[in-house]
Protein backbone atom coordinates (compact mmCIF):
# COMPACT_ATOMS: atom_id res chain seq x y z
CA UNK A 1 0.00 0.00 0.00
CA UNK A 2 1.24 3.47 -0.92
CA UNK A 3 2.41 5.61 2.02
CA UNK A 4 -0.18 7.75 3.76
CA UNK A 5 -2.04 10.73 2.33
CA UNK A 6 -4.00 13.20 4.43
CA UNK A 7 -6.91 14.71 2.52
CA UNK A 8 -8.46 17.89 3.88
CA UNK A 9 -11.78 18.79 2.33
CA UNK A 10 -15.55 18.68 2.22
CA UNK A 11 -17.93 15.84 3.03
CA UNK A 12 -21.49 16.20 1.73
CA UNK A 13 -24.60 14.40 0.62
CA UNK A 14 -25.06 14.62 -3.15
CA UNK A 15 -28.54 14.65 -4.66
CA UNK A 16 -27.73 13.83 -8.27
CA UNK A 17 -30.35 14.55 -10.94
CA UNK A 18 -29.35 13.08 -14.30
CA UNK A 19 -31.13 14.65 -17.25
CA UNK A 20 -30.83 13.44 -20.83
CA UNK A 21 -32.46 16.35 -22.63
CA UNK A 22 -32.88 20.11 -22.35
CA UNK A 23 -33.97 21.45 -18.97
CA UNK A 24 -37.44 23.00 -19.13
CA UNK A 25 -36.93 26.09 -16.97
CA UNK A 26 -39.97 27.11 -14.90
CA UNK A 27 -41.55 23.73 -15.71
CA UNK A 28 -40.91 19.99 -15.25
CA UNK A 29 -37.93 18.05 -16.60
CA UNK A 30 -37.71 14.27 -16.39
CA UNK A 31 -34.64 13.07 -14.49
CA UNK A 32 -33.12 10.04 -12.80
CA UNK A 33 -32.34 11.00 -9.20
CA UNK A 34 -29.92 9.36 -6.77
CA UNK A 35 -28.73 10.28 -3.27
CA UNK A 36 -25.05 9.49 -2.73
CA UNK A 37 -22.01 10.51 -0.74
CA UNK A 38 -20.09 13.47 -2.14
CA UNK A 39 -17.75 16.35 -1.41
CA UNK A 40 -14.52 16.90 -3.33
CA UNK A 41 -12.22 15.93 -0.46
CA UNK A 42 -14.26 12.87 0.50
CA UNK A 43 -14.49 11.74 -3.12
CA UNK A 44 -10.73 11.96 -3.65
CA UNK A 45 -10.12 10.08 -0.40
CA UNK A 46 -12.44 7.26 -1.49
CA UNK A 47 -10.76 7.00 -4.89
CA UNK A 48 -7.31 7.04 -3.27
CA UNK A 49 -8.33 4.12 -1.07
CA UNK A 50 -9.61 2.29 -4.15
CA UNK A 51 -6.19 2.88 -5.76
CA UNK A 52 -4.42 1.22 -2.83
CA UNK A 53 -3.33 4.33 -0.95
CA UNK A 54 -3.39 4.54 2.85
CA UNK A 55 -5.59 7.62 3.25
CA UNK A 56 -6.98 9.71 6.09
CA UNK A 57 -9.73 12.30 5.60
CA UNK A 58 -9.98 15.42 7.74
CA UNK A 59 -13.33 17.19 7.69
CA UNK A 60 -16.48 18.11 9.58
CA UNK A 61 -20.03 16.74 9.37
CA UNK A 62 -23.12 17.53 11.37
CA UNK A 63 -24.10 15.42 14.38
CA UNK A 64 -27.01 14.08 12.33
CA UNK A 65 -28.03 10.93 10.50
CA UNK A 66 -26.53 12.20 7.25
CA UNK A 67 -23.16 12.77 8.88
CA UNK A 68 -23.14 9.28 10.34
CA UNK A 69 -24.06 7.82 6.96
CA UNK A 70 -21.34 9.73 5.14
CA UNK A 71 -18.71 8.58 7.66
CA UNK A 72 -19.88 4.95 7.41
CA UNK A 73 -19.67 5.05 3.61
CA UNK A 74 -16.14 6.38 3.69
CA UNK A 75 -14.98 3.82 6.23
CA UNK A 76 -16.51 1.09 4.06
CA UNK A 77 -14.37 2.38 1.18
CA UNK A 78 -11.28 1.98 3.38
CA UNK A 79 -10.84 5.65 4.32
CA UNK A 80 -9.60 6.45 7.83
CA UNK A 81 -11.85 9.24 9.10
CA UNK A 82 -10.47 12.07 11.24
CA UNK A 83 -13.92 13.64 10.97
CA UNK A 84 -15.54 15.79 13.66
CA UNK A 85 -19.29 15.70 14.22
CA UNK A 86 -20.39 19.25 15.04
CA UNK A 87 -23.38 19.50 17.37
CA UNK A 88 -26.15 21.73 16.05
CA UNK A 89 -24.77 21.79 12.50
CA UNK A 90 -26.15 20.19 9.36
CA UNK A 91 -24.03 17.93 7.19
CA UNK A 92 -23.35 19.69 3.90
CA UNK A 93 -25.43 18.88 0.84
CA UNK A 94 -25.23 19.54 -2.89
CA UNK A 95 -27.85 19.30 -5.61
CA UNK A 96 -26.07 18.16 -8.77
CA UNK A 97 -27.75 18.62 -12.14
CA UNK A 98 -25.82 16.21 -14.37
CA UNK A 99 -25.97 16.46 -18.15
CA UNK A 100 -23.60 13.61 -19.06
CA UNK A 101 -20.31 15.49 -19.58
CA UNK A 102 -21.27 18.63 -17.62
CA UNK A 103 -22.76 19.25 -14.21
CA UNK A 104 -24.17 22.23 -12.36
CA UNK A 105 -24.05 22.26 -8.56
CA UNK A 106 -26.19 24.02 -5.96
CA UNK A 107 -24.10 23.86 -2.81
CA UNK A 108 -24.84 24.15 0.89
CA UNK A 109 -21.49 23.52 2.58
CA UNK A 110 -23.13 23.19 5.99
CA UNK A 111 -20.81 21.80 8.66
CA UNK A 112 -17.82 21.96 6.30
CA UNK A 113 -17.65 25.68 7.07
CA UNK A 114 -16.79 24.81 10.68
CA UNK A 115 -13.40 23.25 9.84
CA UNK A 116 -10.81 24.59 12.29
CA UNK A 117 -7.01 24.43 12.59
CA UNK A 118 -7.51 22.15 15.61
CA UNK A 119 -9.26 19.61 13.34
CA UNK A 120 -6.20 19.61 11.10
CA UNK A 121 -3.83 19.22 14.05
CA UNK A 122 -5.81 16.25 15.36
CA UNK A 123 -5.74 14.58 11.95
CA UNK A 124 -2.03 15.23 11.43
CA UNK A 125 -1.23 13.76 14.84
CA UNK A 126 -3.19 10.57 14.12
CA UNK A 127 -2.52 10.04 10.44
CA UNK A 128 1.15 9.10 9.98
CA UNK A 129 1.14 10.59 6.47
CA UNK A 130 3.76 11.90 4.06
CA UNK A 131 1.55 13.89 1.67
CA UNK A 132 -1.25 16.44 2.04
CA UNK A 133 -3.97 16.80 -0.58
CA UNK A 134 -6.06 19.92 -0.05
CA UNK A 135 -9.36 20.49 -1.81
CA UNK A 136 -9.68 24.11 -2.84
CA UNK A 137 -13.14 24.59 -1.34
CA UNK A 138 -11.97 25.10 2.27
CA UNK A 139 -9.41 27.64 1.04
CA UNK A 140 -12.00 29.51 -0.99
CA UNK A 141 -14.50 30.10 1.81
CA UNK A 142 -13.63 32.71 4.44
CA UNK A 143 -15.01 30.59 7.29
CA UNK A 144 -12.78 27.58 6.61
CA UNK A 145 -9.82 29.39 5.01
CA UNK A 146 -7.70 29.56 8.17
CA UNK A 147 -7.89 25.80 8.68
CA UNK A 148 -6.99 25.10 5.05
CA UNK A 149 -4.05 27.50 5.11
CA UNK A 150 -2.92 25.93 8.38
CA UNK A 151 -2.99 22.49 6.75
CA UNK A 152 -0.63 23.62 4.00
CA UNK A 153 1.70 25.34 6.45
CA UNK A 154 1.81 22.34 8.78
CA UNK A 155 2.46 19.90 5.94
CA UNK A 156 5.36 21.99 4.72
CA UNK A 157 6.73 22.33 8.26
CA UNK A 158 6.75 18.54 8.52
CA UNK A 159 8.45 18.11 5.14
CA UNK A 160 5.46 16.50 3.43
CA UNK A 161 4.74 16.90 -0.26
CA UNK A 162 1.53 18.78 -1.04
CA UNK A 163 -1.14 18.97 -3.72
CA UNK A 164 -4.07 21.35 -4.14
CA UNK A 165 -7.17 21.11 -6.31
CA UNK A 166 -8.41 24.43 -7.67
CA UNK A 167 -12.01 23.29 -7.04
CA UNK A 168 -14.30 25.47 -9.19
CA UNK A 169 -14.04 28.39 -11.59
CA UNK A 170 -16.88 30.41 -10.04
CA UNK A 171 -15.43 30.67 -6.52
CA UNK A 172 -11.94 31.21 -7.97
CA UNK A 173 -13.16 34.37 -9.69
CA UNK A 174 -13.97 35.75 -6.25
CA UNK A 175 -10.57 34.74 -4.81
CA UNK A 176 -7.79 36.63 -6.63
CA UNK A 177 -5.29 35.56 -3.96
CA UNK A 178 -5.61 31.82 -4.62
CA UNK A 179 -2.25 31.41 -6.36
CA UNK A 180 -0.53 33.28 -3.54
CA UNK A 181 -2.12 30.88 -1.04
CA UNK A 182 -0.89 27.74 -2.85
CA UNK A 183 2.43 29.00 -4.23
CA UNK A 184 5.22 26.45 -3.73
CA UNK A 185 2.91 23.43 -3.61
CA UNK A 186 4.17 20.30 -5.34
CA UNK A 187 1.10 19.72 -7.52
CA UNK A 188 -1.78 21.97 -8.57
CA UNK A 189 -4.81 20.45 -10.30
CA UNK A 190 -7.11 22.63 -12.42
CA UNK A 191 -9.44 22.07 -15.33
CA UNK A 192 -9.18 24.37 -18.33
CA UNK A 193 -11.78 26.85 -17.05
CA UNK A 194 -10.14 27.04 -13.63
CA UNK A 195 -6.69 27.42 -15.19
CA UNK A 196 -7.90 30.35 -17.30
CA UNK A 197 -9.28 32.06 -14.20
CA UNK A 198 -6.00 31.54 -12.34
CA UNK A 199 -3.84 32.74 -15.23
CA UNK A 200 -6.17 35.63 -15.97
CA UNK A 201 -6.71 35.11 -19.69
CA UNK A 202 -7.74 32.43 -22.20
CA UNK A 203 -4.86 30.47 -23.69
CA UNK A 204 -4.09 27.00 -25.07
CA UNK A 205 -3.92 24.39 -22.27
CA UNK A 206 -0.16 23.92 -22.58
CA UNK A 207 0.39 27.65 -22.10
CA UNK A 208 -1.94 27.67 -19.10
CA UNK A 209 -0.02 24.81 -17.52
CA UNK A 210 3.30 26.52 -18.21
CA UNK A 211 2.08 29.72 -16.56
CA UNK A 212 0.83 27.86 -13.49
CA UNK A 213 4.06 25.86 -13.27
CA UNK A 214 5.86 29.11 -12.44
CA UNK A 215 3.97 29.07 -9.13
CA UNK A 216 4.07 25.36 -8.24
CA UNK A 217 6.33 22.43 -9.00
CA UNK A 218 3.88 20.52 -11.24
CA UNK A 219 0.82 22.11 -12.86
CA UNK A 220 -1.81 19.66 -14.10
CA UNK A 221 -4.58 20.79 -16.44
CA UNK A 222 -7.52 18.40 -16.85
CA UNK A 223 -9.16 18.45 -20.28
CA UNK A 224 -12.05 16.00 -19.87
CA UNK A 225 -12.61 14.01 -23.05
CA UNK A 226 -9.40 15.53 -24.48
CA UNK A 227 -7.22 13.97 -21.77
CA UNK A 228 -4.84 15.88 -19.52
CA UNK A 229 -1.43 17.50 -19.48
CA UNK A 230 1.17 18.53 -16.95
CA UNK A 231 4.02 21.03 -16.98
CA UNK A 232 7.18 20.80 -14.90
CA UNK A 233 10.46 22.65 -15.49
CA UNK A 234 9.04 24.14 -18.73
CA UNK A 235 8.39 20.65 -20.15
CA UNK A 236 4.81 19.69 -21.04
CA UNK A 237 3.60 16.09 -21.04
CA UNK A 238 0.17 15.25 -22.48
CA UNK A 239 -1.90 12.06 -22.47
CA UNK A 240 -5.21 11.24 -24.16
CA UNK A 241 -8.38 10.42 -22.30
CA UNK A 242 -9.45 6.84 -21.66
CA UNK A 243 -12.55 6.04 -23.71
CA UNK A 244 -15.69 5.86 -21.61
CA UNK A 245 -19.45 6.14 -22.00
CA UNK A 246 -20.28 9.28 -20.04
CA UNK A 247 -23.15 8.79 -17.61
CA UNK A 248 -22.40 11.34 -14.88
CA UNK A 249 -19.34 13.61 -14.68
CA UNK A 250 -19.78 14.24 -10.94
CA UNK A 251 -16.51 13.60 -9.13
CA UNK A 252 -14.49 12.85 -12.26
CA UNK A 253 -11.91 15.49 -11.38
CA UNK A 254 -11.66 14.15 -7.83
CA UNK A 255 -11.08 10.65 -9.19
CA UNK A 256 -8.47 11.99 -11.63
CA UNK A 257 -6.56 13.60 -8.75
CA UNK A 258 -6.59 10.33 -6.83
CA UNK A 259 -5.30 8.28 -9.74
CA UNK A 260 -2.59 10.83 -10.48
CA UNK A 261 -1.45 11.02 -6.86
CA UNK A 262 -1.38 7.26 -6.38
CA UNK A 263 1.09 6.91 -9.26
CA UNK A 264 2.96 10.13 -8.48
CA UNK A 265 3.63 9.06 -4.89
CA UNK A 266 4.89 5.71 -6.16
CA UNK A 267 7.34 7.76 -8.28
CA UNK A 268 6.09 6.25 -11.53
CA UNK A 269 6.68 9.44 -13.53
CA UNK A 270 4.39 12.18 -14.80
CA UNK A 271 3.19 10.36 -17.91
CA UNK A 272 2.17 7.34 -15.84
CA UNK A 273 0.54 9.58 -13.25
CA UNK A 274 -1.49 11.41 -15.92
CA UNK A 275 -2.53 8.09 -17.46
CA UNK A 276 -3.60 6.77 -14.05
CA UNK A 277 -5.62 9.93 -13.50
CA UNK A 278 -7.43 9.61 -16.81
CA UNK A 279 -8.18 5.96 -16.06
CA UNK A 280 -9.91 6.72 -12.76
CA UNK A 281 -11.61 9.74 -14.31
CA UNK A 282 -13.07 7.46 -17.00
CA UNK A 283 -14.31 5.07 -14.33
CA UNK A 284 -15.96 7.96 -12.51
CA UNK A 285 -17.90 9.30 -15.51
CA UNK A 286 -19.13 5.79 -16.32
CA UNK A 287 -21.20 5.51 -13.14
CA UNK A 288 -23.76 7.57 -11.26
CA UNK A 289 -22.31 9.48 -8.31
CA UNK A 290 -18.87 10.64 -7.33
CA UNK A 291 -17.49 7.57 -5.56
CA UNK A 292 -15.96 4.29 -6.77
CA UNK A 293 -18.29 1.32 -6.99
CA UNK A 294 -17.44 -0.98 -4.10
CA UNK A 295 -16.93 -4.60 -5.05
CA UNK A 296 -18.92 -7.21 -3.13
Amino acid sequence: MTAGVLVVGDIVTDVVAIVTGPIAHASDTAASIAVTGGGAGANTAAWLAAAGVDVTLCGVVGADDEGAARRAELEAHGVRCAVRSAAGARTGSIVVIAERTERTMLADRGANLLLEPADVDAAVAAAGCVHLHLSGYPLLDAQSHAAAAHALAEARRRGWTTSVDAASAGPLRRAPGFLDWVRGSDVLFANADEAEVLVGAPAPPAELAAALAKQVRVAVVKLGAAGALACVDSSVIEVPAVAAEAVDATGAGDAFAAGFLAAYLRQEGLAAALAAGTELGARAVSTVGARPVRRA
